[in-house]
């Protein structure tokens, strides 16, 4: 990556490069190698041009948000991690009911905003640890409710380098799924529409859905929180917990005696441990159940 790197000098600005970054840093499962090179762009003119770089010289590259839907091996990454953190800002528009943020922006901050505009509509979203960018793509959801309810428009970079504004209507999504992965989009920034309510009701319903995560989900382990995707006509927890897989462990990982749709980081896990957790849940789901469990954290690099 020697001769890479020198490139990459000429797409951003070197205070914004890490050599072999560690990924552990930046993921919530507290876990990862080495990124062979970390980028934080510092706007999208940088992002541009560093994605560009990349697939002139065919190097692999990631789009980070907060790593809170992603594994990443303990080898590390062989190629470029994106950062979007200077992506975070956010601002809500209360006479049109639209709120506009970045990609980096995290969801509860993104809440937050639309509760101190008593805009309602986003109050499911606000303890879900990811940014607008990851919700996107994966169309997030919890209680009921999911991004394709609320969102209105996305811009994003095309493989080609075009910045374009798409409706929502336009982004295929569905259950945890858009187009935007096949398409190879670059997710910037995106519009959110939501109503004019009742600041009382939306704290209270925040509220709520905290005492609720808090109630049910492992909060106090490094996770990635639900870890495999809802089968159709069954839910994933309850098939784990019916293998007689409550509280199974592999190495430092472990499935959550609290809730058996999360794999916890119980007792410092390498990311081998919850693969090789992953993969062995997954194998005894389907002989009890029939049933084949998919991934929705994403994993990359080595293992």
């Amino acid at each position: 990556m020697t001769g890479f790197y020198e490139k990459l000098l000429g797409a951003a600005d070197k205070d914004n490069i890490k050599v072999g970054e560690e990924m552990r840093k930046h993921t919530s499962f507290r876990v990862g190698g080495p990124a062979a090179c970390f980028v934080t762009p510092a706007d999208e003119k940088e992002l541009a041009a560093v994605i560009a770089l990349c697939r002139r010289e065919e190097v692999p590259f990631f789009i980070l948000g907060n790593g809170s839907n992603l594994l990443v091996g303990d080898e590390g990454f062989d190629g470029v991690v994106i950062s979007m953190d200077c992506f975070k800002y956010c601002q809500a528009d209360k006479e049109t009911g639209i709120l506009k943020a970045g990609a980096g922006a995290p969801l509860a901050r993104i809440a937050l905003e639309a509760y101190r505009a008593t805009l309602t509509g986003f109050e499911f979203a606000a303890g879900i640890p990811g940014t607008l960018g990851g919700a996107v793509v994966m169309n997030a959801g919890a209680y009921g409710s999911e991004m394709k309810e609320v969102l209105r428009s996305v811009r994003v970079l095309t493989p080609e380098g075009e910045v374009r504004e798409l409706p929502a209507d336009q982004l295929s999504l569905g259950y945890r799924t858009s187009c935007i992965i096949p398409k190879q989009y670059v997710v910037l920034e995106a519009k959110i529409r939501l109503r004019d309510g009742d600041e009382v009701s939306i704290k209270n319903r925040m509220d709520e859905l905290a005492r609720r995560r808090k109630e049910k989900q492992p909060l106090e382990f490094p996770s990635a929180g639900s870890t495999f995707k809802r089968p159709e006509g069954h839910f994933a927890g309850k098939l784990i917990e019916e293998a007689g897989l409550r509280g199974f462990s592999l190495g430092g990982a472990q499935v959550s005696e609290k809730h058996c749709g999360f794999v916890i980081n119980k007792d410092s896990a390498t990311a081998a441990d919850i693969r090789n957790l992953c993969e062995e849940v997954k194998k005894r789901v389907f002989k009890n159940s029939g049933v084949a469990l998919e991934m929705e954290v994403k994993t990359l690099g080595k293992f």
